[in-house]
């Protein structure tokens, strides 16, 4: 839904009404996962899309349709393996696609705000069984644009019971940083389908440590979306000739630096100082944080001395094996820009929960290379 925000802008300029489909389920292969969204305007414009190829032309119909009569419809769009890749399915895939005469204004509201939201909307169930409801990553909750709130529907004493399975469901989807649909059990029978609508966090690569590293590290986070922060107690190393692309830079021992930035769950860190003095003090803060990584240079002998300083500091052996240590994918490379290449690949890795090995090996153990590529 982000993509198309600057779409949805300029249609509303124009004083245009959107209607929007959202892909709510993806079977076999296809070319765009679920939470793959298109607009349609009132005069015809399009933006954005559901598939790779004339799936498109049937969905502007449908949302057309959806706009006209006011109400949202789920479609079913598949074809065979013979005509997949002539309209954008490949592989035989089918998906299944959520058409709405307008876009939701929970579904605005978490797409233009800051991530960690979830709009969580029920597509069957139970007769009355309708709406949505908005979930945040620290698990509390908002109504949604219909019922889903009150959860009407559901047998009865089933509302706590099916809200608190959607609530779990959607920061599992959060923490995936995939949309989805699930089918949740419930306690009288039967089971509700309920569309998962992720809007992350922008993720955040905090590094500290101002070195060498650091300046090739920087323009290839920016690159793949990450905010980046900078930090250093040696004011020396943190000026803007060396760093002109970072987003922010604080200097400040670890300690000091780690309260001001704040890590949290979409926050990814780096200790590259290789200085006990700093290391140290940054990795006891940080692995006691709900950080998504946390990452520091040294040898295997250096990562073992490190270890044992930590764990007589008081660190459990639980937060401990958070940490990645000798840092990064071993790709063989030494320069700065390749060891900076190797860290993020494996932040990638955490990130999406990818194995690190090469694709051809997924697909020689017997996993399709399009779902390896879809997962990525």
């Amino acid at each position: 839904m982000r993509d198309v925000l600057p779409d949805l802008a300029a249609f509303a300029a124009r004083g245009e009404r959107v209607g929007r489909a959202v892909v709510t389920s993806v079977f076999n292969s296809a070319p765009r996962p679920e939470g793959s969204v298109m607009l349609r305007s009132e005069r015809g414009s399009i933006a954005g899309g559901v598939s790779g190829g004339c799936v498109e032309g049937a969905t502007a119909v449908e949302i057309e349709e959806a706009m006209t009569a006011g109400r949202s419809n789920l479609v079913t769009f598949g074809v065979s393996d013979e005509t997949a890749w002539s309209v954008g399915l490949a592989c035989g895939g089918t998906i299944r696609v959520l058409v709405q005469p307008a876009v939701p204004a929970d579904v605005l509201a978490a797409a233009t705000g800051p991530g960690g939201v979830v709009v969580a909307t029920v597509l069957g169930g139970p007769e009355g069984a309708t709406g949505t409801l908005v979930v945040r990553d620290d698990g509390t909750t908002g109504d949604g644009s219909g019922a889903a709130g009150t959860m009407e529907g559901p047998p009865a004493g089933a509302a706590l019971s099916v809200r608190g399975a959607i609530v779990a469901a959607a920061r599992a989807a959060l923490a995936r940083e995939a949309s989805a649909t699930v089918d949740l059990p419930l306690p009288g029978g039967g089971v509700l389908a309920v569309f998962l609508e992720a809007f992350t966090r922008q993720p955040r690569l905090v590094i500290f440590g101002g070195v060498h590293i650091a300046t090739a590290l920087v323009p290839l986070a920016r690159a793949l979306g990450y905010r980046t922060v900078v930090a250093d107690g040696r004011e020396a190393f943190l000026t803007r000739e060396r760093f002109p692309d970072a987003d922010e830079l604080v200097v400040g021992w670890p300690e000091e630096a780690f309260a001001r930035i704040g890590l949290d769950p979409a926050t990814y860190v780096v200790i590259l100082s290789h200085d006990p003095k700093f290391d140290e003090p940054a990795l006891v803060v940080a692995l006691r944080s709900p950080a998504a990584y946390v990452g520091a240079v040294g040898s295997r002998t250096t990562q073992a001395d490190r270890r044992a300083r930590l764990r007589s500091a008081g660190l459990t052996d639980a937060e401990l094996a958070r940490l990645r240590g000798p840092i990064g994918l071993d790709l063989g490379g030494r320069q700065p820009s390749e060891t900076a290449l190797a860290i993020l690949a494996e932040m990638t890795a955490a990130r999406y929960g990818g194995s690190g090995r090469p694709r051809s090996e997924l697909v020689e153990s017997g996993r399709d290379l399009d779902e390896a590529l879809l997962e990525v």
